[in-house]
């Protein structure tokens, strides 16, 4: 087989950069180790950037999020027993976000891959790249138990934090920053109706809190736990109770309870490797970066880097700009970290770190109050909040 761009993951950062190019004319193949039902089976993110919507409209792929996403022009910050909103939309210049979820993303460029008939290997397993530093990279893998081979001209890491693309850059070829901290987000998903029409976002003595949603019936909730966290020890009840002592009193009076239908731990870490890109190996997404979810930027971040890497494909082949290949993680890098800067401040103004009314306690409260109090502070978050601009490539 031999293909322009040899894509390896299927999740929507794959499948959005292989619906692009080839939108523009340029061959792709998708590798992807699990079955296409696991991968829609996965629960993720729902709050989309601006830019994001932007891109998956260039994509073609936007008029069921247009018909069922929710659009947001605010959320709210909530602490001291009272809640702030932040006016996107206002503090922006118009920029809101929109709510639709990452598994009807997904959905949604794979029926439109679908459609055109464009290739997506499902259970391609032992994906492995080969001479990624020189002018004819490829990969092999095994289907039905055949080993096969796929040559193409650049390699698109968008396997995720565990995959096979960036262990393949030699260790003296990569750097990494890593922060973990020490808890987690119990996350429930459950059809009942949400309890603002807003995103809250809610800072507590007991531990932080988030109230989201996917529609308009079915509500995403989120509590801190310890790092040690078992699942099994949460019933529906004590999750209820313990989402209702950390939201502010009149949320709380009027929260709609009902039974889970996902219940999960997520962990909560800051990840960045350096370079994201070796030879014409280019990373994309987890395989590159981790934010930790508040704020909502890790599905964002992903579409910012396949915005970079598509337009880059798109000067390669049709305007010969080679020249520009290297430029493509410094392009990356440098809204990666400004978003990792967004996602640690919120991480760390709105969880609790330690027991006690301690300093650092006290300088959360204090920068609460500070960003919004202050025109300029609710606009930074805003900014943020939204998403920066993209970079560009010239």
């Amino acid at each position: 087989m031999k293909t322009q761009v040899a894509i390896i993951g299927a999740g929507p950062s794959g499948l959005l950069l292989g619906q692009l190019l080839h939108r523009r004319g340029i061959d792709n193949v998708i590798l992807e180790r699990r079955s296409g039902e696991y991968v829609l089976s996965r629960i993720r993110a729902g709050v989309l950037e601006q830019g994001m919507v932007d891109l998956l409209r260039e994509a073609g792929v936007d008029r069921r999020m247009d018909e069922e996403g929710i659009p947001h022009d605010g959320f709210e910050l909530a602490f001291d027993n009272r809640r702030v909103r932040v006016d996107l939309e206002g503090l922006t210049g118009g920029k809101t976000v929109m709510v639709y979820g990452q598994t009807e993303v997904t959905r949604d460029l794979m029926e439109a891959r679908e459609a055109v008939g464009a290739t997506t290997i499902y259970e391609a397993e032992n994906v492995q790249p080969h001479d990624l530093d020189t002018d004819h990279p490829y990969l092999t893998f095994e289907k039905d138990g055949e080993i096969c081979r796929l040559d193409c001209d650049y390699v698109a890491g968008c396997d995720g934090y565990h995959g096979v693309a960036r262990r393949s850059i030699p260790e003296d070829r990569i750097k990494t920053f890593e922060r973990v901290y020490p808890f987690g987000w119990l996350g429930i998903l459950s059809d009942t109706p949400p309890v603002s029409d807003e995103l809250i976002y809610a800072n507590h003595e007991r531990g932080f809190a988030l109230c989201s949603m996917r529609s308009k019936t079915r509500s995403r909730y989120y509590v801190q736990v310890p790092e040690d966290e078992k699942v099994e020890d949460w019933s529906d009840e004590r999750f209820w109770d313990e989402l209702k002592a950390r939201l502010p009193d009149d949320v709380a009076g009027k929260l709609v309870t009902g039974p889970s239908i996902e219940k999960s731990i997520a962990p909560l870490r800051s990840f960045v490797a350096e370079p994201m890109q070796y030879g014409r190996l280019f990373l994309v997404g987890d395989a590159a970066h981790i934010v930790p979810p508040t704020g909502a930027k890790g599905l964002n971040l992903a579409a910012s880097d396949v915005n970079t890497l598509y337009r880059l494909m798109v000067k390669v082949y049709q305007e010969g700009r080679t020249d520009l290949i290297a430029r493509y993680s410094e392009v990356c890098l440098r809204r990666v970290w400004k978003a990792e800067r967004f996602s640690w401040w919120m991480t760390t103004n709105l969880h609790k770190f330690s027991d006690g009314e301690d300093f650092e306690r006290r300088i959360q409260q204090a920068e609460l109050d500070y960003y919004t109090s202050s025109q300029a502070g609710l606009t930074t978050i805003a900014e943020n909040y939204v998403g920066l601009p993209y970079e560009s490539l010239d």
